[in-house]
C-alpha cells in the first residue's frame, strides 16, 4: 500500500534524480554492482594486526631471533603492568578471605592459611601469569613486524646446516636430565624447614595443582616472558652473552622467595635459567627453551608423585 497512486508521485527534484550509470563511464557497472568492503574480519586485536605499517628496519648483521618490535619504553610499561597487576590480585584475593585472615596473629599462620587454600595459593599464580600473557598479546600484536608468536621467536626447529635433524624429543629427555643433575646437586643442602615450596606440600589439593600448573602453564608463560620477551631485548641492547646470563639471574630471582630465599638453592636455579636461555639462544627458537622446561617440571612432577605415593601421603603439619 502507498500513499500515492502510479500516475500520482510527486516527481523528485532535479538535484535529487538519480540515472543509471552509462556503458560509456568506464567502471560505472562496479561501481554500482560491487558492496563495499567492510574490514572486520574478526577480533580487534586481529583487525588492528592486518592494518599495514612500516616494519622497523634491522641491519644486516642482527640475527633474525632478536629482530624484534617492542623497546625499552614498552618493557618499562610492561614490569609497571607486572607490579600493579601482582598487587591488585594479591589484594583480590586477601579481600575475597578477609573474615578468616582477621583470626590469624602472625606471617607464619598467613603462609599456612594461604597454602591450605589451592585457589589463592595457585589460582593467583595463575591469574597474574594469565594477565601478563594477555598483556603482551595486546600490546604486541598491535606492533609492526611479525606476527605475534614468531616475533617471540616460537619457531620450528630447523634442522641445522650440514647436522642431523633437531627433534623435539631431545629437547624435552634434556630437560628431564637437566632435572635429575639438580637434584643430586641439591641433595646435600640443607634448606631451612619453613621454605614456602616445602609448606606447599602439607596440603593435598595445593600440592595438586602446583604441580599441574607447573607442568602446564609455567613453561608456557615464563618461556614466553623470559627468552621471548627479556632476551632479545637484552641481547638485541648488550648482547647475547650479556643477555643469556642476565635472563637466567631474573629467573631464579622470581623464584626466590618460594625457595625463602635460601641462596644456594637460588643460584642453582639461576644455572638452570642460564641454561635454558643458552638453548633457546643457540637454537634462535623458544620451542627448544620450552621442550628443556617441560621436561624438568615434568621430571620434578614425576618425583613429587611417587615421593608422596600418588599425594597420598603428604608431610604433616607443624
Amino acid at each position: 500500500m502507498t500513499f500515492f497512486n502510479e500516475d500520482e508521485k510527486p516527481p523528485l527534484p532535479a538535484e535529487q534524480e538519480i540515472s543509471p550509470p552509462s556503458a560509456a563511464e568506464p567502471g560505472a557497472a562496479d561501481l554500482v554492482s560491487a558492496p563495499p568492503e567492510l574490514p572486520l574480519a574478526g577480533d580487534p586485536i586481529s583487525l588492528a594486526a592486518t592494518v599495514p605499517r612500516a616494519a622497523p628496519s634491522y641491519g644486516p648483521s642482527l640475527p633474525e631471533d632478536l629482530r624484534i618490535s617492542w623497546s625499552w619504553l614498552h618493557f618499562v610499561v610492561f614490569l609497571f603492568f607486572g607490579v600493579v597487576s601482582f598487587f591488585l590480585v594479591q589484594v583480590s584475593f586477601m579481600i575475597y578471605y578477609a573474615a578468616p585472615l582477621r583470626r590469624l596473629s602472625n606471617e607464619k599462620d598467613f603462609e599456612r592459611f594461604v597454602m591450605s587454600k589451592p585457589v589463592f595459593a595457585v589460582g593467583s599464580m595463575v591469574l597474574l601469569y594469565g594477565l601478563i600473557f594477555l598483556f603482551l598479546y595486546v600490546s604486541l600484536s598491535v606492533l609492526p613486524g611479525s606476527p605475534f608468536w614468531s616475533t617471540l621467536g616460537w619457531r620450528k626447529l630447523v634442522r641445522p646446516v650440514g647436522g642431523r635433524p633437531r627433534s623435539p624429543w631431545l629437547f624435552f629427555f634434556a630437560g628431564c636430565a637437566l632435572s635429575l643433575v639438580v637434584f643430586l646437586v641439591t641433595a646435600k643442602m640443607q634448606p631451612p624447614e619453613d621454605v614456602p615450596i616445602e609448606e606447599l606440600f602439607h596440603y593435598k589439593n595445593t600440592a595438586i595443582l602446583f604441580m599441574a600448573m607447573a607442568v602446564l602453564v609455567a613453561p608456557l608463560v615464563e618461556e614466553t616472558v623470559f627468552r621471548g620477551y627479556l632476551y632479545p631485548l637484552f641481547a638485541k641492547t648488550f648482547g647475547v652473552a650479556f643477555g643469556v646470563i642476565s635472563t637466567g639471574v631474573l629467573f631464579g630471582l622470581m623464584h626466590g622467595a618460594q625457595l625463602g630465599w635460601t641462596w644456594g638453592l637460588v643460584a642453582v636455579l639461576i644455572a638452570v635459567g642460564v641454561i635454558f636461555t643458552f638453548v633457546r639462544a643457540r637454537t634462535g627458537s623458544v620451542f627448544a627453551s620450552f621442550l628443556l622446561h617441560l621436561g624438568y617440571n615434568s621430571m620434578i612432577a614425576l618425583f613429587t608423585i611417587l615421593g608422596t605415593s600418588g599425594f597420598s601421603k603428604m608431610t604433616p603439619t607443624r
